[in-house]
């Protein structure tokens, strides 16, 4: 019985790998938590009331909304009518050939395809980005087809913006395992990990570091001074080292992720000679087959205040992407993915009002709220107090506005209004890389209540 359970159990993890792959190449988003605990529930041959008491969903949700879209998907992709009853089979006559080709399908990322109960009902405290393996990723259907279209584009350029956790880095590892299944080289770069004595120096040395890492990490020798010369300069040396070395050395195309980039912001020399760079390159993929293999993703929180001539910036060429706050139906997909159902909407209305539908706020409320620790009353009651379930994310914001009186004395006039103010232009971009505020025009408001309530006790 073990060894049928086990061998199931494969076949399920080659189907689900395939499935995805199929979707992903249409430009679809892969299957979402709840089509996967279904899928699983339905291999395993139980009903949907089964399926739902054991995974925290409704009946209704499971059978009403999950299981007649997850047909239609699978429908598509086999080109066969799929029904529960003959889901099953139909996979198996289907994709199991498919699924146990080597041409087809990756084993080793099926294990962030299949989610146990026992994952799903033991969630890990949310904190920083969500992982590829969590079943607790709210998808950005349209936002993630879009993204994964244009970086199939020659020498693509794309730029993510969004405040503080608000999803920004979870949607780029999204981006680059997609790019990891089109068989390109993928470069993760976290601008903050740079040393402060690098980005304080000279361009030189950031260029350098710059270089070397991805050398690294595409498991290059670095070899930077067979192409650095003085007489050039460190830019041009930096593209000839790109262009001559990197690129020619791959033989597929190379999505350079950068995130952070706003931390680059803070460093006005560095950033007026190291944004060029990047827009040169983007325009060089115009006119060199060469460049064209190079697909960049820019992450930031904020528009650039370095002052930079338009032909010059990479902030407004390429495709923008900017990630806003969770909507109402998102709330309450998290909330059915930690087994909480939300069916008369009262609660998410609740938890909007207090966090503005901010990603990481309303996720941590559903995290304790699942856990029942704490009721919904009582979260709502401490959330801008020193004892409620956002202390520290108010307490950090807290010693910012310390470090710098003068952001503190920008929000505390936002505190006494509630008509937008307009603000001096680093002020706000410092209030917005925070997340504090939301625009309106050349105007900001408090980004939400939770942070009207927490200022407000601190006059």
């Amino acid at each position: 019985m073990d060894t049928k359970r086990t061998a199931d159990s494969i076949k399920l993890d080659f189907i689900l790998e395939t499935i995805n792959c199929k979707l992903l190449e249409t430009k679809n988003p892969p299957l979402n938590t709840a089509e996967i605990m279904l899928l699983q529930g339905i291999w395993d041959n139980k009903t949907y009331n089964i399926v739902a008491e054991e995974a925290g969903y409704s009946y209704g949700y499971l059978s009403s909304v999950v299981a007649p879209e997850l047909f239609r998907r699978i429908s598509d992709i086999i080109g066969q009518r799929v029904t529960k009853k003959n889901c099953r089979m139909q996979l198996q006559i289907c994709l199991i050939p498919q699924a146990t080709s080597k041409k087809n399908v990756r084993p080793q990322h099926s294990e962030k395809l299949s989610i146990s109960i026992t994952q799903l009902m033991s969630p890990n405290f949310p904190s920083g980005c969500i992982s590829l393996n969590s079943p607790f990723y709210i998808q950005r259907s349209d936002i993630e087809k879009q993204v994964y279209a244009e970086i199939e584009k020659p020498g693509a350029l794309v730029r993510i913006k969004a405040p503080q956790e608000m999803g920004k880095t979870s949607l780029m590892l999204r981006v680059i395992s997609y790019a990891e299944r089109l068989d390109y080289c993928t470069v993760n770069l976290d601008l903050q990990q740079v040393d402060k004595k690098i980005l304080s120096d000279d361009i030189n040395k950031f260029l350098r570091w710059f270089c070397a890492n991805i050398a690294y990490q595409l498991n290059l020798e670095p070899n930077l001074d067979d192409y650095w010369d003085e007489a050039l300069g460190s830019k041009i040396s930096c593209r000839l080292y790109f262009r001559n070395y990197l690129l020619q050395s791959i033989n597929s195309p190379l999505l350079l992720a950068l995130d952070e980039v706003n931390h680059i912001f803070e460093y006005p020399e560095i950033a007026e000679d190291f944004f060029p760079l990047l827009r040169s390159w983007y325009e060089e993929a115009k006119r060199q087959p060469v460049w064209q293999k190079l697909r960049l993703v820019v992450v930031h929180s904020t528009e650039i205040y370095v002052p930079l001539q338009l032909k010059q910036s990479p902030f407004n060429v390429g495709l923008p992407i900017q990630l806003g706050s969770f909507s109402l139906e998102a709330v309450l997909e998290l909330a059915q993915f930690y087994g909480i159902n939300w069916s008369d909407g009262e609660e998410a209305h609740l938890l909007m009002a207090t966090t503005g539908g901010h990603p990481a706020l309303v996720h941590l409320a559903i995290y304790h709220l699942s856990r029942e620790d704490v009721t919904m009353r009582q979260l709502l009651e401490t959330a801008a107090t020193s004892t409620g379930i956002y202390a520290y994310h108010l307490r950090r914001h807290q010693v910012k506005l310390e470090e710098e009186p003068e952001l503190a004395i920008a929000v505390q006039n936002l505190v006494n209004t509630n008509e937008p103010i307009l603000l001096e232009p680093i002020i706000a971009y410092k209030l917005s890389s925070m997340g504090l505020i939301k625009s309106d025009g050349n105007k900001a408001t408090l980004a939400c209540d939770l942070y009207r309530q927490y200022f407000g006790s601190q006059q």
